[in-house]
C-alpha cells in the first residue's frame, strides 16, 4: 500500500545524538538471516549502562504505598507546532526503541514525551505492585500533569496500544488523537481458548530468557522473518537485563505484566472510544499472548492481524486504518520511512481544538 523509500532520513543521527546508527539497508529488504549466540553486554535492573537517544528524566511519585520513579524522555522541537505526542512502548520495548520516531516527530515540530512504564526498562521495578492498565494510565496522566501537558496525541505500540486505549477511555478530554501501532489485545485470548497461566508460570519462563530466544521471536514476529544488523541492539537491550544481578526483579515484574496483559482485555470496550483514532498495522504480525502453549486448534485461530485490524476499525467509531502488507509487529523499526510518512500524514489530518 505504501511505497518504501530506499534511504533513511539524513538528519537522524544529528537529532538523536547518542543513538546508535542504524544500518543503511532497509530492514524490510534484509535477508532472513540473524546472528546466533547469547553473549553480550550486562545491564542493570533499570537498564543501567544502556544509552538512550535523549536525556533521561525521572518522575518520582507514590503509588500503592510505594515511592516509585518513572523514567521518561522529553524532546523539545526546534520549531514547535504547538502539539505534543506521547509515545507508549510495548512489552519487549522501551522508550529508547522509539528513537527514530522521536527524531522524525521532533523535526516536524512536535514535542515528544516517551516514558518507560513502571516495571519496564529504566523505571522502578517494585517487588509488589498490582499491575493494571488503569494504574499505568493513571501514572502516565499524572506524569503529563506534572509537566503541564493538558492534552496530547497518544501513540501506543503493542502492549502500549492496550494502555493507550485504556488511557483514551479514561481521559478522552486529554487525548487529542489516538494512534495504535500493532496493538495487542484486539481479541480476548482466554475466551478463545488460551489456557489459564499463573504468575509463577510466567516467572519461571522469564528466568529462562536468552538473547537467542529473544532474537528468534523478534525475527519471526516483529520483522516478518527478515533481519537487519540494526535490530540486534534491541535484542541486547532486553537480554542485557537478564544477564545482570537484577535478573530476578526483571523476570518477576515481567511475569506480573504478562498476567495483566492476559487477564485485562480491552477489546470489549472498543466501541466506547470517542477520540480520533488511527490504526497502523503490519499485516505479517502474528502476536497473541499464550498462543505458544495453546492447543493446535486454538493456536491456529489467534493473531490474524489483517482480520483483527478491519474488525477493530469497524468497532472504533470513525477509526482510520493504514496497513503495511509486508511488515510485522514493529513497522516503525522494520520500515521507518514508510511508517513515519503514514504517521505524519495521520497526525496532520487531525486539528486539535
Amino acid at each position: 500500500m505504501l511505497s518504501i523509500r530506499k534511504m533513511l532520513f539524513a538528519a537522524r543521527a544529528a537529532v538523536l545524538g547518542a543513538g546508535v546508527a542504524v544500518a543503511c539497508a532497509m530492514p524490510a529488504m534484509a535477508a532472513a538471516v540473524s546472528p546466533a549466540g547469547n553473549d553480550g553486554p550486562v545491564y542493570g535492573p533499570r537498564l543501567e549502562g544502556f544509552t538512550y537517544p535523549a536525556p533521561v528524566h525521572l518522575y518520582t511519585f507514590v503509588s500503592q504505598r510505594e515511592t516509585l520513579e518513572m523514567a521518561y524522555l522529553d524532546v523539545q522541537p526546534a520549531h514547535p507546532n504547538g502539539r505534543t505526542v506521547v509515545l507508549l512502548h510495548g512489552k519487549n520495548f522501551c522508550a529508547a526503541t522509539w528513537e527514530d520516531t522521536i527524531g522524525v516527530l521532533s523535526r516536524a515540530g512536535y514535542r515528544v514525551i516517551a516514558p518507560d512504564q513502571i516495571g519496564f526498562c529504566k523505571s522502578s521495578k517494585p517487588d509488589r505492585y498490582q499491575y493494571s492498565f488503569q494504574q499505568l494510565a493513571r501514572n502516565t496522566h499524572a506524569l503529563l500533569e506534572s509537566m503541564g501537558v493538558k492534552s496530547a496525541t497518544i501513540v501506543g505500540h503493542s502492549t502500549g496500544g492496550m494502555l493507550a486505549m485504556r488511557y483514551a477511555l479514561m481521559y478522552p478530554k486529554a487525548t487529542d488523537q489516538l494512534v495504535l501501532v500493532n496493538p495487542i489485545g484486539l481479541e480476548d485470548w482466554k475466551a478463545l481458548g488460551v489456557p489459564p497461566l499463573s504468575v509463577d508460570y510466567w516467572y519461571a519462563r522469564e528466568l529462562k530468557t536468552t538473547a537467542d530466544g529473544i532474537r528468534r521471536y523478534e525475527q519471526g514476529t516483529y520483522y516478518a522473518g527478515k533481519w537487519s544488523p540494526s535490530y540486534e541492539r534491541w535484542v541486547q537491550m532486553l537480554a542485557g537485563m537478564y544477564r545482570g544481578a537484577g535478573r530476578d526483579a526483571v523476570a518477576w515484574n515481567s511475569a506480573l505484566i504478562y498476567d495483566m496483559i492476559l487477564t485485562q482485555p480491552v477489546v470489549y470496550e472498543l466501541g466506547a472510544i470517542r477520540v480520533p483514532t488511527l490504526l497502523m498495522i503490519g499485516d505479517k504480525d502474528t502476536t497473541a499472548i499464550g498462543k505458544d502453549v495453546s492447543p493446535p486448534d486454538v493456536h491456529a485461530k489467534l493473531g490474524h492481524y489483517p482480520e483483527l485490524a478491519k474488525r477493530t476499525q469497524a468497532a472504533i467509531p470513525g477509526a482510520q486504518l493504514v496497513e503495511f502488507p509486508a511488515l510485522g509487529h514493529a513497522p516503525q523499526i522494520q520500515d521507518p520511512d514508510a511508517f513515519h510518512k503514514a504517521l505524519l500524514d495521520g497526525l496532520e489530518a487531525v486539528h486539535p481544538q
